[in-house]
């Protein structure tokens, strides 16, 4: 006679951890798993710096997780700021976006990759600063040393690019 009360609280157990499983959503359908600054370490490793106008640079940046396990997905929204003005990196053409899931400790890493533009030229932005958001809205701000960027078509649209996220480490 205790089989069948004992089968149906298993099921019924089962039943409730399932419903309480929201896919790793949160409210709204935004993805609260997401990596956010604040929660990761952000740092712009040592960059192969384009010496010359037209010679083209890349910029590592990698993230640590510090905290709870979170994921990484789409691309970097990198922008690049020169006085008032602030510039989108597109992601790089032909990336292809990969979901990355950190654990505490695990790192990823992306690259900035860019062209030089001629000092004081109007086809250049003076970029003195690079902002960087990973899933959420918060970003984290860098100097940028690297020298002016080219710009290709108008003043908005730089000749760089944001590379796809990629596992660093084991």
């Amino acid at each position: 006679m205790r089989a069948i009360p004992l089968t149906v609280t298993a099921v019924a157990a089962a039943l409730l951890l399932t419903a309480c499983n929201d896919g790793g959503n949160g409210a709204k359908g935004k993805d609260s798993s997401a990596c956010k600054v604040g929660d990761v370490s952000v740092q712009i490793g040592s960059a192969s710096v384009a010496p010359a106008a037209g010679d083209t640079g890349e910029v590592p940046v990698s993230i640590t997780n510090q905290s709870a396990p979170c994921t990484l997905s789409g691309f970097a929204a990198v922008r690049l700021k020169a006085g008032g003005t602030t510039v989108s990196v597109p992601a790089l053409e032909g990336a292809k976006a990969q979901k990355l899931k950190l654990a505490k400790g695990d790192s990823a890493s992306f690259t900035i990759s860019y062209v030089r533009g001629e000092a004081g030229g109007g086809s250049s932005i003076e970029a003195k600063t690079v902002e960087v958001a990973l899933g959420g809205g918060a970003t984290q701000s860098f100097p940028w040393s690297y020298g002016p960027v080219a710009v290709k078509g108008g003043a908005d649209s730089p000749n760089a690019s944001v590379s796809a996220y990629q596992q660093a480490g084991d």
